[in-house]
């Protein structure tokens, strides 16, 4: 059964940084794609970043040069570092498997950038 739990979200200005991990247990993060997504109110959930088991990645227009995915396969954990955060970036960020797994959707973090 594959758990991921995501932690590292809080309230910033704008302009400010976060770092999102996403720890995860019955899947190894070395080699399945994973991504990271979220859901703004009012939105659908969107697909922010990739990482693929060859560690190629790649992002959403909206974020890139901002954003950037990464994993530590020991850890079996996946990042999320973002930088230059924009009110437009408040959400609640979800990881997943890329394509994601209906089943696997955690509870998510909540992502808030104050103007």
């Amino acid at each position: 059964q594959v758990q991921l739990v995501e932690s590292g979200g809080g309230l910033v200005q704008t302009g400010g940084s976060l770092r999102l991990s996403c720890a995860a247990s019955g899947v190894s993060v070395r080699i399945k794609a994973m991504g990271w997504y979220r859901q703004a109110p009012g939105k659908q959930r969107e697909l922010v970043a990739v990482i693929t088991s060859g560690g190629y990645t790649n992002y959403a227009d909206s974020v890139k040069g901002r954003f950037s995915i990464s994993r530590d396969n020991a850890k079996n954990t996946v990042y999320l570092e973002m930088n230059s955060l924009k009110p437009e970036d408040t959400a609640i960020y979800y990881c997943n498997l890329s394509p994601p797994s209906f089943a696997s959707w955690g509870q998510g973090t909540q992502v808030t950038v104050s103007s």
